[in-house]
């Protein structure tokens, strides 16, 4: 096992295109990052300079004490799972599991138990005589990691391994490989445009924006304090609600709607205080909204009534879509123009709740947890 360094990396292509911009991660010795980001942003580009299948234009990596620049990819003790597989259909299971040890001239009887311990981890003792095109797609991503894991590296890398799969194994395989690289301890990135992957299995997530580092923390870190407008909005599902607003008075003017600032806003947020009398964007996440006629004696200048426009239900919640008439922030674009117009937001309703489509609703706002970001810079308002 072994820490890999990412500091102040580029990579510019020879058409000047420059896909990632002075990158630096920190990843500890057996921790489990994560990138995360839009389709275009720069994390699988980063991740195969890790893997030494592009090459580094300006910056250091390394991987345990060692600056591996210039080192081959198969040099570098690594073992990469790509999403495709990437597995040899001639080859039964356990030919595929072993290929890379028998390639390294590792002893007949030492692959047999690494790859008969790699396949009894991962449940594949029965299809280990089997070819790959006689397996699911799950079993198929399995063999992809015990060929990673009989190598015994120093890291493993991850391009988005579950993509091939459908819903309900893509919840499975990610439990599963969680597991498995707590169970072996060995330093993990794994690249995801999927922020709920991201969530779910990360010690700590790096979110990725046009090549730039928009913010590495902890999954719940990251909920709780998004950097800046686009990993607020980007973080969580559905995602943040996100809105033009006016600060007066210690309330909130959101287009028609009032609300009353509780003093803990300002407490938990001192810079919050300099921008009495000016706009700002103000975020709410959906979860954080609700019928009113399920709060009890819901507080004074904290509820806004809204008009329906769609509910779906989930069973365990119901999701309503409404007409908020104040101006939508759009988090990829901060320079987008000012149309004026009213936008559409998201809650998640308890499923009591009775509201219907083409109704008005009086909906609960948890202003204690609304977020603050500064109307031109879009970064988060703190202290």
């Amino acid at each position: 096992m072994a820490s890999i360094t990412i500091d102040q990396v580029d990579k510019v292509y020879p058409n000047d295109f420059q896909a990632i911009h002075s990158l630096s991660l920190e990843i500890e010795d057996g921790e489990f990052l994560v990138l995360v980001g839009p389709s275009g942003c720069g994390k699988s580009t980063a991740l195969r300079m890790v893997a030494g299948l592009e090459e580094i234009t300006a910056g250091v990596l390394t991987i345990g004490d060692r600056v591996v620049n210039d080192v081959e990819p198969k040099n570098r003790d690594i073992a990469m799972v790509f999403q495709n597989y990437a597995l040899y259909p001639h080859m039964t299971v356990r030919e595929n599991v072993g290929f890379a040890l028998k390639l390294a001239k590792v002893p007949k009887k030492e692959i047999a138990r690494r790859v008969e311990e790699a396949a009894q981890m991962l449940e594949l003792m029965e299809q280990l005589d089997k070819r790959p095109g006689q397996l699911s797609g799950g079993q198929r991503q399995r063999v992809a990691m015990g060929r990673a894991i009989v190598r015994q590296p120093a890291a493993f890398l991850m391009d988005e391994p579950l993509s091939n799969l459908d819903a309900k194994l893509r919840v499975q395989m990610r439990a599963d490989i969680a597991r498995l690289q707590r169970q072996l301890g060995v330093t993990t990135i794994y690249v995801t445009h999927d922020q709920v992957e991201a969530m779910t299995m990360g010690d700590r997530v790096a979110v990725l924006k046009d090549g730039f580092l928009q913010q590495v923390d902890t999954p719940q870190g990251l909920y709780d304090r998004p950097d800046n407008v686009f990993v607020a909005a980007f973080i969580g599902s559905p995602s943040m609600n996100l809105y033009e607003a006016e600060i007066q008075d210690q309330r909130l003017q959101l287009g028609p709607h009032e609300l009353l600032l509780p003093p803990s806003a300002f407490e938990r947020r001192p810079a919050l205080r300099s921008y009495e009398g000016k706009r700002v964007i103000v975020g709410v996440r959906p979860e954080d909204l609700q019928d009113a006629s399920l709060v009890p004696s819901p507080t004074s200048g904290t509820t806004i009534t809204c008009a329906v426009e769609l509910t779906e239900s989930l069973g365990s919640e119901i999701v309503i879509h409404f007409v908020l008439d104040a101006q939508p922030v759009d988090p990829g674009n901060p320079d987008a123009a000012d149309d004026g117009g009213a936008g559409s937001a998201v809650a998640r309703f308890d499923p009591r709740s009775r509201c219907h489509a083409g109704e008005e609703v009086d909906i609960a706002v948890a202003v204690e947890n609304l977020h603050f970001f500064d109307l031109d810079s879009h970064t988060a308002i703190w202290g």
